[in-house]
């Protein structure tokens, strides 16, 4: 499964597929070109993007700050999408893979990440990786929240 990081070249097929991601569930969402234009600026300070497949039909999107608990980095999965066609062919795992190594390279000893309850396939990959939504091995759920400003 080839899965590169994404250059400031490739704004343009990145940006595509996050629109892809958030038309296909009702998300609201710039046009890719105001996106392609926002992906550079980010990529230029604290965000790696890595692509998946030919066209790209994939993309992970990381991004990085200091950590308050070590000396290390945090990364946290910012988006993780595969479009429909590819779904179910590896993709995501390939992804999901080279995103730990690289949050590892960049010297992030933690790795965090949202998903919704629905998106059983999302959690099922997250889990084979060993992230945890549990404070602890029996404890209670942890939640992730967020809210518009």
């Amino acid at each position: 499964m080839s899965v590169r990081r994404a250059q400031p070249e490739d704004a343009g097929d990145v940006a595509r597929l996050p629109y892809d991601f958030n038309t296909e569930f009702d998300q609201p969402t710039p046009e890719p070109p105001q996106l392609a234009e926002r992906i550079r600026e980010v990529m230029g300070a604290d965000t790696i993007v890595l692509l998946a497949g030919d066209g790209p039909d994939g993309v992970a999107v990381l991004r990085f700050r200091l950590s308050l608990w070590s000396s290390g980095k945090e990364c946290y999965l910012a988006e993780l999408y595969v479009a429909p066609q590819r779904r179910g062919q590896g993709l995501g795992r390939a992804l999901m893979e080279t995103a730990i190594e690289v949050a590892r390279q960049e010297g992030a000893d933690w790795m965090d990440l949202g998903t919704s309850e629905d998106d059983v396939a999302a959690r099922a990959l997250y889990e084979s990786l060993g992230f945890v939504n549990r404070e602890g091995p029996d404890g209670p759920i942890a939640y992730f929240y967020e809210r518009e400003l």
